[in-house]
């Protein structure tokens, strides 16, 4: 490692202690990965913290990058918040991470960062992560009456409807998806031949063939 590079670390290590000293009980863990400062954070102090990096003169963390979620669901709290923050002052960034549940709001950021907004309502519609304060916390992607969400890793790859546009009815109509398995011919002779165990919704087209 270069001394510049240590050199680095340290500065970004001291802004997280920084950080956990001035937020007293919010931050949990201040860590590097990925060559970025990383904060875990208690869920309910996010505001406190967002606000602390965003003022503070030795933050000043002004420019908000994205949120995303992020889905373990072998975890009682399956889903982390990552929050991702820029100081152009400093030329530095910052992660912040936060834990939740299926039915345990997290604190919207939008009156700190108003840009927040899509991300929240992004993380909502593809995790069903909930954020309490939102204005307008509606699904943003999938299509009204869309069940579940999909980027949950038990969600199943053929979902559970499909969309089409009915001529008859001249209107977009929601119905059961369904694989025209008949139509597949599998000559084993490509790399595409299809794994040896059962993929998740996969179960539900072997019951259709069946019948």
């Amino acid at each position: 490692m270069s001394t510049q590079a240590h050199i680095d670390t340290d500065a970004l290590l001291a802004i997280g202690r920084h950080v956990e000293a001035s937020v007293p009980g919010a931050v949990t863990d201040v860590s590097l990965a990925f060559g970025d400062l990383t904060l875990e954070v208690e869920a309910q102090r996010i505001r406190d913290v967002i606000g602390f990096l965003r003022d503070d003169p030795r933050c000043r963390f002004v420019s908000f990058i994205d949120i995303c979620g992020v889905d373990y669901p072998e975890r009682p709290q399956r889903f982390d918040v990552v929050y991702h923050l820029l100081s152009p002052e400093h030329n530095t960034r910052v992660r912040v991470k936060v834990r939740t549940d299926e039915r345990t709001p997290v604190p919207s950021i939008i009156d700190d960062f108003p840009a927040a907004n899509w991300f929240e309502r992004e993380a909502y519609d593809l995790y069903g992560i909930l954020f309490s304060g939102h204005p307008d916390l509606r699904r943003l992607l999938t299509d009204y009456g869309f069940e579940g969400h999909p980027l949950r890793k038990d969600f199943p790859l053929t979902g559970f409807v499909e969309v089409r546009y009915d001529e008859a009815q001249g209107r977009v109509i929601n119905e059961p998806v369904k694989l025209t398995q008949e139509f597949r011919n599998f000559d084993f002779l490509s790399p595409w031949e299809g794994t040896d165990y059962v993929l998740p919704g996969d179960e539900k087209a072997q019951g259709a063939s069946k019948g």
